[in-house]
């Protein structure tokens, strides 16, 4: 009996060491299925939870040939003949086994100001004929609660794709010899601090010389680019290799790429084409330009802080008070959100057009953006269109940091009357005194030093790593942006009046695909236009809307040539053109309208682009005459265009329906009409 029992009790054990065994098991199974098949659970949770937004649209889709969505999604025909071509033209030799040294480069600066920056400093190891080591950008990462994954360069860029696409243009080292580190680390190697847009004779007169009798010098570049935009003639392919640099050798660390084509797979899932905004509304821009009475609260106060901290350090030259309404008026302010979405809607984009927010910061955050919610439905942004874990994990592992401020200690002076009230006669008595409070500002929320200081308190280490962070999420955006069916800019210059993450943008696109359409409006004419309906901006008569449809279509040439002199002088990657375009089978010549051709060749001329494209590059689809004819000669003077910008955006009625589609069939058959 006894034994029996001994027996049951010892069969129990074992049943339950087998479970438990079985659970660990299953525990590391499901660890597994989440470790491994992370892409299926991330898109099983994009169709519950990530999107905020509501991808409701109006019944009738437009058809893609008709003249409506040719005006607000087609090709710029114009521009259909420029292609990218970014290869040598002519003789060029493979870089040098035997080099003048090393040249080791720290990059200093935010997303734009990297990107040109690094695009300079391989075109001038080019041109000295050196070995560059793979720069290092944001020198303090790994100091700042960093991944230790992501080094450097490596933070943000595929550091093998870099060297490889390069090969054949300069040499690339990922290091410097140990016997180089150590001298770098004693600061026994020459450093130049290299101004801002110098040109290549600086080099060959200053660095060059360093360079050969030391074999290597540290350059540290801060201003967003270390070479003059526009070179001498001679030196042509050096433009070329910036393209190539720009627009083939720097592609983004992997898992952020494949998260930008994740956002983009989503955008593109209803069926329907979408715009990329970037306001542009950091603080140091609104400092630099002077608009700070943009804002009628704090921001204000915070904007103009920042200004005057500019002036002490040389960056602006002009006065600390700056009457921001001229400023608007001459068009160096950007336009905000509200003032975008009403040009938009003038245009004929509808209620329900997807627009995708873009760029590290909306100074004023959210609230800035509600006006353009209320004027399209559909507004998103990374946020919107991934999860917190997704974006968590191109951060890396990084180290975990206490966010919370340490507090100080009381004076001697609080603890002194402290004891002094402890010690003080009978009761009654006075209160104690209040303690001393604590100096614990929330950057991110209420900016509260404004009203106790004239010091901006220090960055945390909190603050740095969200500056970190601030990379990566423009990297994403930058990639949706360059991939949008239409890019419009609120601004295209940063805090050092240079061009902006939006100029880069733009140039991207008009390098990889001309023809999409890129809006350029000009802000002075556009304020002036908002101006003249300022009482009654949302009751627009048809003779303004007119002026806005026709400003808007002006603007993708017209814009565009502007920018290739003001732009361009300042960065050649806002417009990459004509040394990195070539002029394909010209459509134009197909057409039976005869002044087209010389429309097309003006615009050419405009541009300067002459070089034609090898004949490989041949063969590429045009759209027939009459296409091109409707497309050409839009008629902006659409009746029901008023109807359109007026739409209530709560409208989804079988009526309202009805309305659109008789509003739509009579702009077809204007246009067409008006195309012949």
């Amino acid at each position: 009996m006894k034994e029996g029992k001994a027996f049951l009790k010892s069969k129990m054990k074992w049943v339950g060491l087998v479970g438990l065994v079985l659970s660990v098991f299953s525990l590391f199974v499901h660890f597994l299925l989440a470790r491994f098949t992370e892409d299926g659970f991330s898109e099983y949770q994009s169709s519950i939870t990530i999107f905020s937004w509501r991808p409701v649209f109006e019944a009738t889709d437009l058809s893609r040939t008709s003249p409506l969505y040719r005006r607000l999604w087609g090709p710029v025909g114009q521009l259909e003949s420029l292609h990218p071509h970014a290869n040598p033209k002519g003789y060029y030799a493979d870089p040098s086994a035997q080099s003048n040294g090393y040249i080791f480069v720290r990059i200093q600066g935010g997303f734009h100001e990297i990107r040109s920056s690094i695009c300079d400093v391989v075109a001038v190891s080019r041109f000295l004929n050196a070995t560059l080591v793979v720069p290092e950008i944001q020198q303090t990462t790994s100091k700042k609660g960093i991944s230790s994954q992501f080094k450097s360069f490596a933070y943000l860029y595929n550091e093998e794709t870099f060297m490889a696409a390069l090969a054949k243009d300069v040499n690339i080292v990922k290091t410097l010899p140990k016997s180089l580190k150590s001298a770098r680390r004693n600061k026994a190697i020459p450093v130049f601090r290299v101004p801002y847009a110098a040109s290549p004779y600086y080099y060959l007169h200053n660095v060059l010389p360093i360079l050969i009798k030391h074999s290597v010098v540290e350059l540290v570049v801060s201003d967003g680019g270390c070479l003059q935009a526009i070179l001498p003639s001679d030196l042509e392919e050096y433009q070329s290799l910036r393209c190539r640099v720009a627009f083939h050798a720097l592609r983004f660390r992997q898992d952020v790429q494949d998260l930008a084509t994740n956002i983009l797979h989503r955008l593109r899932a209803p069926g329907r084409p979408f715009i990329a905004f970037d306001p542009g509304m950091t603080r140091d821009a609104l400092a630099y330009h002077g608009c700070s009475e943009l804002f009628q609260d704090v921001h204000a106060e915070l904007i103009q802080h920042r200004r005057a901290w500019m002036r002490k350090r040389g960056i602006i030259k002009g006065q600390l008070s700056v009457n921001s309404a001229k400023q608007r008026l001459k068009g160096s302010c950007p336009l905000t959100p509200e003032e975008v979405g009403i040009l938009l809607r003038a245009y004929g984009y509808s209620w329900d057009t997807i627009i995708y927010v873009s760029g590290g910061e909306v100074f004023g955050g959210q609230r800035t953006l509600i006006p353009l919610h209320g004027l399209f439905e559909n507004v998103v942004d990374r946020t919107s269109l991934s999860t917190s874990w997704e974006l968590s994990r191109i951060y890396g592992r990084e180290a975990n940091l206490d966010e919370s401020y340490p507090r100080a200690p009381p004076s001697a002076q609080v603890e002194t009357k402290l004891d002094a009230w402890k010690n003080s006669g009978p009761r009654p008595r006075p209160l104690p005194p209040p303690p001393a409070r604590p100096k614990t500002y929330n950057i991110e929320g209420w900016w509260g030093w404004v009203a106790e200081s004239d010091n901006e308190p220090e960055s945390t280490v909190v603050e740095l790593r969200t500056n970190a962070h601030k990379l990566l999420w423009e990297a994403i955006d930058y990639t949706v942006a360059v991939e949008a069916d239409v890019f419009i800019p609120g601004f295209d210059r940063d805090g050092k009046g240079h061009p902006n993450f939006a100029s880069l943008v733009m140039g991207h696109r008009l390098y990889q695909s001309a023809a999409s359409k890129t809006y350029r409006p000009d802000r002075k004419e556009v304020v002036r236009l908002l101006d003249q309906i300022h009482s009654h901006i949302y009751h627009a008569n048809h003779s303004w809307l007119t002026s806005i449809r026709r400003h808007m279509r002006s603007s993708l040439i017209d814009g565009l040539i502007k920018a290739s002199n003001k732009s361009k002088s300042s960065s050649f990657l806002s417009h990459p053109v004509p040394e990195c375009s070539c002029l394909g089978p010209n459509p134009s010549e197909t057409l039976s309208n005869a002044s087209t051709p010389s429309v097309h060749l003006q615009v050419h001329a405009a541009l300067d682009v002459v070089h034609r494209c090898p004949v490989w590059m041949d063969g590429e689809k045009n759209l027939s005459s009459n296409e091109r004819d409707n497309e050409e000669d839009i008629d902006e003077n659409d009746p029901s265009s008023s109807r359109l910008f007026l739409q209530h955006t709560g409208s989804h009625d079988a009526g309202g329906e009805d309305i659109n589609l008789k509003e739509e069939s009579q702009f077809e058959d204007q246009e067409e009409d008006g195309g012949d």
